[in-house]
């Protein structure tokens, strides 16, 4: 484990479910996908590339890592290993250069379902909440949207992943909160009783 790596950080908990899929538990890869395919979705994405395109593009690190489970000389490592295996395929499909820097992120992740069929089913603080949620900044979205699919968020990966600063991570998704929190309170149907 890195010095920096918490205990039950995502990557940390990744590269134990790696470890075991390696030493002939192949069932863990499941565990490896589900906790790691938010994060290799939102790095997708943030390299500019369109839905079905970043669909594949994760689809093909996931196969890369299949065939060559051992390349990734520190289990540790995988998440790394990942979220530039998927950095560089997107280049390779977008034609863009490393040094350009995407201007802005997009929320067409498939783990957040705002269907009229899906709003339809929801209470309706849930209602109230998706609709302030929609409103906010689309990097507040898509790192609130990241850290949701983490129950203990890693920075690092997080930073990695959506070409943020690891300082500025907290202190954005502070203001996210704060933003979301200012206009639930001046909603005046928001947690009135039905």
């Amino acid at each position: 484990m890195s010095a920096h790596a918490k205990p039950n950080s995502l990557a940390v908990r990744a590269g134990r479910a790696f470890a075991a899929y390696r030493a002939g538990e192949s069932h863990r890869m499941a565990e490896v996908v589900e906790l790691l395919n938010p994060v290799l979705w939102r790095t997708a994405r943030s390299q500019g590339t369109d839905p079905e395109t970043a669909a594949d593009v994760v689809q093909v690190a996931w196969l890369r890592l299949v065939e060559h489970a051992d390349r990734v000389a520190d289990p540790q490592a995988l998440l790394k290993w990942l979220i530039v295996t998927v950095k560089r395929e997107a280049w390779r499909r977008t034609g863009r250069d490393r040094r350009e820097i995407p201007t802005e992120l997009d929320d067409d992740a498939p783990a957040i379902d705002l269907s009229p069929d899906a709003l339809a089913e929801l209470d309706e603080d849930q209602r109230v909440l998706w609709s302030h949620v929609s409103d906010l900044s689309e990097r507040c979205r898509t790192l609130l949207q990241v850290i949701a699919f983490a129950d203990r968020p890693d920075y690092a990966s997080i930073s990695a992943a959506l070409g943020m600063p690891v300082g500025s991570i907290g202190p954005t998704r502070g203001r996210c909160l704060d933003a979301l929190r200012r206009a639930l309170l001046s909603d005046t149907s928001w947690g009135t009783p039905t």
